[in-house]
């Protein structure tokens, strides 16, 4: 039997990765808290679906998903609509997240990953400084590497030692309070199909209400945590600009926490890998993260595979590491700046800039994949490009600080980005770690 893996989480990412390993011969194991048919939300979802050819995973059986509709962004005002205008070829597929689940779960058990269901991973078990094992409710289980895909309030990340240099917790404007359910159609929609509320009645949420074919789709996000009382205040207004947006809640109607941040400065230790919501690799803007993770899962497992000694440690893992920046990372950290500029604008601020094509169709073309992550990046910084947003917000001095703020944090980001160590050393990691981290403060 191969070297033994211990999955922690039953996150996209980790499942993946796992059956790459498994397939190559090792002895891989989930441990997941929910029962098999609790996984997934009770909501759909949106993918590149390159992220799963990464993985060597074929496309699910057509009836199983449906192309997304381009968003189109409306101000606080309401009075501009800015839509994407995304290419058919790079559209997103959107999914039932459970038949994401059966899809993802069904090929790693084929590739021989066992499942550990119900069985909740409480920490990560150290010897000196390096991870050897989880401890769960049952009790300990050791492996040669911990792969850790238990989401966003990871229990194995937020107790590993501070000597690792590896952020423990998400900070504030770093995650997304959500609220998501689906609700009859009491007609069909007239116009865009995904129609998003950027600080909705003078709220700083993002809202969308989306045609989802049976459906209405309603997402209601916050920086900081929202009721049921204010949700349903929300949802109410809603309605008043959409009329296909129903009162009967049919499915879903349940709360999530999504980072919306830049991914973590550290991937890696001794004995340990994160990836997924453990390691924030959601689009900072938008909060998709499962392309991503997918294609970070075919990075990990050719590391680790590659790894002939078994060593799974910081040195070679960091070949993980700087493998995730070079395709996803690099482009994702500036788009956390991007984030960061919205989070300092009030209501009449945002107006302004939409009114004055700061932030155009182009710039609102984002989506997981990392040619339009590159696109969208390269197109807001182009040199003419950005000589026009600068020079669109002189005429308000405080937008114009905002925007050259933004513009400068990019730059200090990018700079901290190509500034990653290319070999591991634990404190040259910390060090850098600790620069990367100081360029997100708001």
């Amino acid at each position: 039997m191969g070297k033994k893996i211990i999955v922690a989480g039953g996150g996209h990412g980790g499942i993946a990765a796992g059956a790459m390993l498994a397939e190559n011969g090792f002895d891989v194991t989930v441990y997941e808290a929910h029962k098999r048919e609790d996984m997934g939300y009770d909501w759909t979802d949106i993918f590149d679906r390159k992220g799963l050819f990464a993985c060597g995973m074929e496309m699910p059986a057509e009836d199983k998903y449906l192309l997304k509709n381009d968003m189109t962004f409306i101000n606080p005002a309401m009075t501009m609509r800015v839509k994407q205008h995304v290419p058919v070829e790079e559209l997103e597929i959107q999914m039932e997240r459970k038949e994401i689940y059966n899809h993802i779960i069904a090929h790693a058990e084929e590739c021989g990953v066992k499942f550990k269901y119900e069985t909740p991973v409480e920490a990560p078990v150290m010897l000196g400084g390096r991870v050897v094992g989880i401890k769960t409710a049952e009790g300990v289980e050791y492996a040669d590497l911990v792969i850790d895909a238990a989401g966003i309030n990871s229990p194995v990340r937020s107790q590993l030692p501070k000597a690792l240099g590896i952020q423990h917790k998400v900070q504030e404007y770093e995650q997304f309070f959500v609220y998501r359910g689906f609700f009859n159609k009491p007609c069909e929609c007239e116009g865009d199909k995904f129609r998003v509320y950027l600080f909705f009645k003078g709220r700083k949420m993002i809202c969308w209400v989306a045609d989802d074919g049976e459906y209405t789709d309603v997402l209601i996000g916050s920086f900081v945590p929202i009721e049921m009382d204010e949700v349903n205040e929300i949802l109410g207004e809603l309605r008043e600009y959409n009329p296909d947006l129903g009162t009967e809640i049919v499915r879903g109607g349940s709360f999530a926490n999504i980072p919306v941040r830049q991914p973590l400065a550290v991937l890696v230790a001794d004995g340990y890998a994160a990836i997924g919501d453990s390691a924030f690799m959601t689009v900072p803007v938008i909060g998709s993260g499962i392309a991503n993770c997918l294609k970070a899962a075919r990075v990990l497992a050719d590391t680790v595979i590659a790894d002939k000694d078994g060593l799974y440690n910081g040195e070679t893992l960091w070949k993980y590491q700087r493998g995730f920046y070079k395709i996803l990372g690099n482009g994702l950290a500036p788009l956390a700046s991007v984030k960061l500029m919205l989070t300092r604008l009030n209501g009449e601020e945002l107006d302004y800039i939409f009114e004055n094509e700061i932030l155009n169709a182009d710039d609102m073309t984002i989506g997981a994949d990392s040619n339009s992550l590159a696109s969208m990046l390269g197109g807001m910084l182009e040199p003419e490009a950005l000589k026009k947003k600068v020079s669109g917000s002189v005429k308000n001095p405080v937008v114009f600080r905002k925007i050259v703020k933004m513009v400068s944090d990019i730059a200090k980001v990018t700079a901290a980005t190509t500034a990653m160590p290319l070999k591991y050393d634990r404190k040259l990691v910390v060090k850098w770690a600790s620069s990367y981290n100081a360029c997100f403060k708001r």
